[in-house]
């Protein structure tokens, strides 16, 4: 009878410190485990290249060149054409060559969320009271039969992020979604994979992307990723020959 109370009490324990860890907690072994701050704060730029695998095996060439803080430019190449997608900390625009277009336009509203979110360099949980986002324990869960910790990080703009990190290496390995866009809510999941070390800092070298509730997904699959590379600022902002979304008229 006491050993069976001894064993209820450590399993008891051992819930009740897992529970009593607070978001800052995991954060800071979080940030530990992919490197540390010097390592991540090493890095000033981001060359990622790979490919593009969508539904039925369809495959398209892919690049993505992040510039701190907040510059971002994605191409998608296919059938000899480029697509590119770019922000510079305030402008968004595109490029889509299909059907005879060369002209930069603006972004789309859920385009603009979308990017701004991958222009965020470290992630929305490095630095977070900085950058004005609110993050809270919600507690441990399961994903694809591995243990996590789920963070929720709430951005100025009302994005929702819940965060499902390992609790054995803290790693993130599910990423769950939410954007209002014109009124409507939209609801994504990500799961990261293959974990590599670029200049002391790990990061994901697989990313799968799919609408919540659907079974169809994107994934992205990098075979390269370049730390402090030499990148132009001209790169990400948009080309004078349009007029920039947001100046005024």
């Amino acid at each position: 009878m006491l050993r069976i109370l001894g064993l209820a009490t450590v399993i008891v324990l051992s819930a009740f410190s897992a529970v009593a860890q607070t978001a800052d907690e995991i954060i800071v072994r979080y940030i530990k485990a992919v490197g540390g701050m010097d390592k991540i704060q090493a890095v000033q730029t981001l060359r990622r290249s790979g490919k593009y695998i969508g539904g039925g095996g369809f495959e398209a060439v892919i690049l993505q060149e992040n510039k701190r803080d907040s510059s971002v430019r994605e191409e998608f190449s296919l059938q000899g054409m480029t697509a590119i997608n770019a922000f510079d900390g305030k402008t968004g625009w595109k490029i889509e060559p299909w059907n005879g277009k060369k002209d930069p336009e603006a972004l789309g509203e859920e385009e603009m969320k979308s990017i701004v979110e991958d222009a965020d360099f470290d992630g929305p949980l490095v630095d977070y009271k900085r950058k004005g986002n609110k993050v809270e324990f919600l507690g441990m869960d399961k994903f694809e039969g591995t243990d996590t910790y789920k963070l929720k990080v709430t951005k100025r703009n009302g994005d929702l992020y819940v965060y499902y990190l390992d609790t054995d290496f803290y790693m993130p390995i599910k990423i769950d979604t939410k954007r209002v866009v014109r009124g409507e809510e939209r609801e994504y999941e990500t799961a990261l994979a293959d974990y590599k070390l670029v200049n002391g800092w790990y990061l994901a070298y697989s990313v799968e992307v799919n609408a919540k509730g659907r079974s169809d997904k994107a994934k992205y699959v990098y075979d390269k990723i370049e730390a402090n590379v030499p990148l132009d600022g001209n790169r990400f902002a948009m080309p004078r020959t349009a007029k920039p979304a947001d100046a005024k008229p």
